[in-house]
């Protein structure tokens, strides 16, 4: 029991990374089954435009997919394009809080679609399918080459023993895509590292303030997902029953439009106004 109870508090800690790591098996997987079972490369003069849309469509796919779940995106779109909202605002603080929101926003989305790309690039199916039929690789492969070489080109994603045919000089498919799989995986390691550093760097607190304020968004949300629920129950059983029994309607105070906005906004940490959410800066400034 002990230990079970320890590896829930090791999942609590660390559930954001264990999310980010669950999202990248699953794609690896999913690479993995559309590789094996979906993928068939035509090996002739479809063969670029075939294996690009397996390399790249998906990750597109799965980089929207991630951009339009996350909260903060769907903050900042929710209301933008109404009258007043176009009318009113500062054109350069709404693009500000707009790069401000959707930087990290897109930095969360592009995990599932650069796990795709990098570990299609490693078992090398889609590059070596989209590389034999691409014009930049038959001029470098098969000039002075004679005719026959491009269409030995195409061929090779579907008889491994055909590229003992071409110029010996010549870096295999395979190679190429797992040297640009692993270099692609470097570069995304390295800006992470950055990133991350840089995030801690320009903390305007210390990094136990930070772990709090994390902490407290977290029970926030919680707590606003309860109390939501609790309080939408209330306000519907409240009508129904005014609609089936016509009874008297006793009063029942909701939040109005305005108190909605304002909660709704985006908030960034700031030593001199020290509030950790919209929530909390709403509950210190209407005291």
């Amino acid at each position: 029991m002990e230990k079970l109870q320890a590896a829930v508090d090791f999942c609590l800690r660390h559930q954001t990374a264990l999310g980010y790591s669950v999202v990248s098996l699953l794609t690896a997987i999913s690479e993995h089954i559309f590789s094996v079972v979906v993928f068939k490369c035509p090996c002739n003069s479809w063969n670029t435009f075939y294996g690009s849309v397996f390399l790249l469509v998906p990750a597109v796919i799965l980089f929207l997919l991630g951009f339009i779940v996350n909260t903060e995106v769907l903050l900042l779109l929710t209301g933008c394009c109404s009258q007043d909202k176009c009318c009113g605002c500062s054109l350069k603080g709404k693009y500000f809080s707009y790069i401000r929101a959707l930087g990290p926003a897109a930095a969360r989305a592009l995990v599932a679609p650069i796990t795709w790309i990098a570990v299609s690039l490693l078992s090398a199916s889609f590059y070596e399918c989209a590389a034999s039929g691409s014009s930049l690789m038959k001029e470098l492969v098969c000039k002075g080459e004679g005719k026959q070489c491009p269409k030995l080109l195409a061929r090779i994603p579907c008889d491994q023993n055909i590229s003992e045919k071409l110029p010996d000089e010549f870096l295999s498919l395979r190679t190429q895509s797992q040297i640009i799989g692993w270099l692609l995986i470097s570069v995304v390691m390295a800006l992470t590292v950055i990133s991350t550093c840089l995030s801690h760097c320009c903390s305007p607190v210390s990094f136990l303030h930070l772990k709090f304020w994390k902490i407290y968004l977290k029970q926030e949300q919680e707590l606003f997902q309860a109390k939501a629920g609790e309080h939408a129950a209330k306000l519907a059983e409240r009508n129904v029953n005014f609609f089936f029994e016509a009874t008297g309607r006793t009063p029942f105070w909701t939040p109005s439009h305005e108190t909605w906005q304002q909660i709704s906004s985006l908030n960034t940490l700031r030593v001199e106004e020290l509030h950790y959410s919209a929530i909390h800066r709403y509950a210190e400034t209407e005291r």
